[in-house]
């Protein structure tokens, strides 16, 4: 039987507090895509947009603009190509979301066959 974790109060608060700044940087139906479409190799904004299906590129504009803004993403310029090509490079500080959309990825995983079993 597993042990139930407890928490004080101060414990609680503070692991709330954490989560939702976490959720705040990256919570939202895109931003994880992002980052994993980042961290998989796909670099440019048009193979962005089309493997994270029904992304507008509206939304992907402002949503990189965003995990810039936090240290996920660098937007690299190569202005010595014509055209000039912009990539957008998931970071050294993204690359510790690993564990994490790891851990969400077996959770999802199990949840869908848990659910799907039920049915």
């Amino acid at each position: 039987m597993k042990q139930k974790i407890i928490y004080s109060e101060v414990q609680c608060t503070k692991h709330i507090s954490a989560v939702e700044d976490a959720l705040y940087v990256l919570g939202g139906k895109w931003k994880l895509r992002i980052i994993i479409a980042l961290i998989s190799g796909h670099n440019r904004f048009n193979e962005l947009q089309r493997i994270i299906k029904g992304i507008s590129a509206r939304v992907l504009s402002n949503e990189l603009k965003q995990l810039e803004l936090n240290g996920l993403v660098e937007r690299v310029v190569q202005a010595d190509q014509v055209p000039v090509v912009i990539e957008y490079i998931a970071t050294d500080y993204a690359a510790t979301l690993k564990e994490v959309v790891g851990a969400l990825a077996d959770w999802g995983q199990k949840h869908k066959k848990k659910i799907t079993a039920n049915r």
